[in-house]
């Protein structure tokens, strides 16, 4: 699976004009099923995230994570983060999971990270959702189970 995790004061995601998932400090997860993909690279990704010490300590330094911390995740799925890029102007996204497959594990991968005491707001899978953030730091970090 391919995460895209951005540190935030606060981040929202509106599908047809409603706000469906919306959080306060935390984390913006960009989410994406590979092709091969199982429960357990879902489990695997949400339990890094837990523990990757990125959010700020008493002394300023970036020693907490996001469960020390005390911050939310809003999960967002994005199947565009299967890009590639490599030949011509047009990306393709064969290398995402089929789109069933996809559905199961973003919601495996959301269950994960709620699972390991972390509060969850989340986008809707397939929809064509707006997502509004505010950029802590900025922190933009790139995860991929394949390496």
């Amino acid at each position: 699976m391919r995460a895209l995790l951005q540190r935030v004061h606060d981040a929202r995601v509106t599908v047809a004009g409603q706000v469906i998932g919306e959080i306060g400090p935390g984390l913006l997860i960009l989410i994406c099923a590979m092709q091969g993909d199982t429960q357990a690279e879902a489990d695997q990704l949400a339990a890094k995230i837990a523990k990757l010490r990125i959010f700020k300590d008493a002394a300023g330094k970036m020693n907490l994570s996001l469960k020390d911390s005390g911050g939310s995740a809003l999960i967002v799925s994005q199947f565009t983060l299967a890009a590639d890029t490599s030949r011509g102007n047009r990306p393709g996204f064969s290398a995402a999971a089929p789109p069933e497959t996809g559905r199961d594990l973003y919601h495996a991968f959301t269950k994960a990270v709620a699972s390991l005491g972390i509060p969850t707001a989340n986008g809707e899978f397939g929809a064509d959702m707006d997502v509004a953030l505010t950029n802590a730091g900025p922190v933009t970090i790139w995860l991929d189970t394949a390496g």
